[in-house]
């Protein structure tokens, strides 16, 4: 690659920051709420937000396949949108729909059949697996509206539509909130629920959201908006050519996700102190995270356009150029992570011990950020939108799996070690993740037009 004044081009940091700044907004609220929601259950006690927090994972696990699903599709999206194929575009969106709305029921069902089963394959405690369970079952209830309001979130990202999921997004979590603080501690003739409230209005605001993205997407005539002959008139070579991109994004997913849930467990299984923590970092953290989120999906739409449009010279100057400021913007933003960990005892109503090891793993949670950032820009941003999801699939899993998780695992089980050593086993792949996406970038090898 050849050197690059790095802030030179100002209409990439221009058209970067159109896309990404409405994303940042969208998953900055999403983020505000689940942090609301873990406060608001945080006020209840210790039990209840462990019990919450393992369900949210069971839906985390959820996001994230279906995240494979959809983004795998919107590799094809993006760059069907650079030629403004706009049938191209709409069967994509229709397939990806019919695969998200069936692993959506495949999770209802087993969640509603069998939701202690779920929880108790992360927690030993019974208070704990009792909690999670019922909250589990109610909550279920939402991955149906959930799984269509996603898809269409993401492929209106792709052709460059991202205020109407922002304002629907706003609308619904605002409804959240009020629905949160109405259901879970009662008011007016309203019963306080506890958990069982938080999951209910959660079901509720999930199912407004969808109505409202999927209505008017259709008033307007958005890109997306095709009649149901054009969204299921993908074949099976439509199929067959989605699957080879999409399937690998599919299986990374799955992989990651699992093994996301797999820190969970083991946090779970050390003791309900060390899981009260990790999920209070990582919904306090998931604040400052959006940033990068945002900036690898937006990159990710312009790379993908400019492979559409022809121009790779342009897309591969993109990747370069979000591989060092993303990086560079998490140096500022690690320095924030640690101050913000002193007003936990200000928000949650947990025990000293619980705050002693948050704050701990707010620090190492800041060493890593720096690496953690390129590695979101390589794969969401560079790897995928080049159509690189095979390498993409081994990059993003390699090091959790085999470093991370095994290191993890001894520190608690066989050494006994304290939670935030097990945290700091945790995040040991990031560096060695990150050397990994720099080799590939450098070979220029992750670039493909798959339309």
């Amino acid at each position: 690659m050849k050197p690059i004044r790095l802030f030179e081009d100002k209409a990439f940091y221009s058209g970067l920051f159109t896309i990404a700044l409405p994303i940042m907004f969208q998953n900055f609220l999403n983020s505000l709420v689940n942090m609301a929601d873990t406060v608001m259950i945080g006020r209840l006690g210790t039990v209840e937000i462990a019990g919450v927090g393992l369900g949210n994972q069971v839906f985390f696990f959820f996001n994230i396949l279906l995240f494979g699903i959809v983004s795998g599709g919107g590799v094809f999206t993006a760059q069907f949108w650079g030629r403004r194929d706009l049938s191209g575009i709409r069967k994509t969106l229709g397939l990806c729909l019919a695969l998200s709305l069936a692993l959506a029921l495949a999770f209802l069902a087993i969640c509603l059949a069998a939701p202690r089963f779920v929880i108790g394959l992360y927690s030993n405690d019974p208070a704990v697996v009792a909690t999670g369970a019922a909250y589990l079952r109610t909550l279920a209830l939402s991955f149906v509206p959930f799984g269509i309001s996603f898809a269409f979130t993401i492929m209106l990202r792709t052709v460059e539509k991202v205020h109407l999921a922002t304002v629907s997004t706003i609308i619904s979590l605002s409804i959240n909130v009020a629905l949160n603080w109405a259901f879970i501690f009662g008011f007016g003739p309203i019963p306080a629920m506890g958990v069982l409230g938080a999951a209910r209005a959660t079901v509720i605001a999930r199912t407004i959201e969808a109505l409202i993205i999927v209505t008017v997407t259709y008033a307007r005539r958005y890109p997306l908006a095709g009649p149901a002959r054009e969204l299921l008139g993908f074949d099976a070579r439509f199929v067959k050519g989605y699957f080879a991109v999409a399937f690998p994004v599919l299986v990374n997913e799955f992989l990651w996700s699992f093994g996301i849930t797999m820190q969970s467990a083991i946090f779970a299984r050390t003791h309900t102190d060390a899981i009260a923590a990790f999920n209070i970092t990582n919904t306090v953290s998931g604040l400052a995270w959006v940033v990068f989120i945002g900036l690898g999906n937006g990159v990710a739409v312009m790379i993908g356009k400019k492979i559409g449009e022809g121009e790779t010279g342009r897309a591969r100057d993109y990747a370069s150029r979000i591989t060092r400021f993303a990086p560079l913007l998490a140096v500022f933003v690690a320095t924030l992570l640690v101050p913000v960990s002193r007003v936990l005892p200000f928000l949650f109503n947990v025990n000293e011990s619980v705050f002693a090891i948050a704050n701990a793993m707010f620090v190492i949670l800041a060493i890593t950020y720096p690496f953690r950032a390129f590695n979101m820009s390589m794969v969401i941003g560079v790897c995928r939108a080049g159509g690189d999801t095979r390498f993409c699939a081994v990059y993003d899993v390699l090091f959790l799996w085999v470093l991370a998780l095994p290191l993890a695992a001894v520190a608690s089980f066989a050494l006994g070690a304290p939670a935030w050593v097990v945290y700091a086993a945790v995040v040991t792949e990031e560096p060695f993740k990150a050397l990994l996406g720099l080799w590939r970038l450098r070979s220029g090898k992750w670039l493909h037009c798959v339309v």
